[in-house]
């Protein structure tokens, strides 16, 4: 699975400036990297994309039902053969099945299985942009934010428990 391009933060720099009280431009550099680590961070724990972004994904087409890994899937705008050269090659909309299930799980069937790998790509994340993120995600991300702020130049520091117990609902769990 390969998510493209960076996450796109969950909090505005301004946003992240208020909560850890900085009020000059002296730190914009800091926080707006801590901003990128802290969302990063944010998804790695959720197991999903928090705003949207697009995705390409490499599945197996075996005539069977396959989930995607990533998620959750909003769209599914393509699908094409890739060849033994790694040559992408149009199947016609006949040739495949899609489904995007309640929890957002991406579902492939590829009908036509003169290809081995067959490449998926579209649209992947909870929200269309930061103001439609969950609350408590944020708050999670600015929580995470001004504790790498406070402690960058202490050793350890584990992150508050707080962040956690924000994230913890929004998080995805899958049994092979």
């Amino acid at each position: 699975m390969a998510v493209l391009g960076l996450a796109a933060p969950c909090v505005t720099l301004s946003e992240a400036q208020a909560y850890v009280r900085v009020e000059t431009g002296e730190e914009e550099a800091l926080l707006a990297g801590l901003i990128r680590t802290a969302t990063d961070l944010c998804e790695a724990f959720l197991r999903q994309v928090v705003v949207s972004r697009a995705f390409e994904e490499d599945v197996t087409a075996s005539g069977s039902w396959e989930r995607l890994d990533t998620g959750p899937v909003r769209s599914i705008d393509a699908v094409a053969g890739v060849d033994a050269e790694g040559v992408e090659h149009a199947i016609p909309s006949s040739g495949y099945a899609v489904d995007i299930d309640a929890r957002g799980d991406g579902w492939v069937r590829i009908l036509d299985t003169s290809f081995r790998r067959v490449r998926i790509s579209g649209m992947t994340g909870m929200a269309q942009d930061q103001n439609g993120v969950p609350e408590a995600i944020r708050q999670g991300v600015l929580r995470l934010v001004a504790h790498l702020f406070t402690a960058r130049d202490a050793e350890g520091g584990e992150p508050p428990a707080a962040v956690t117990a924000l994230w913890r609902p929004h998080r995805r769990m899958r049994l092979a």
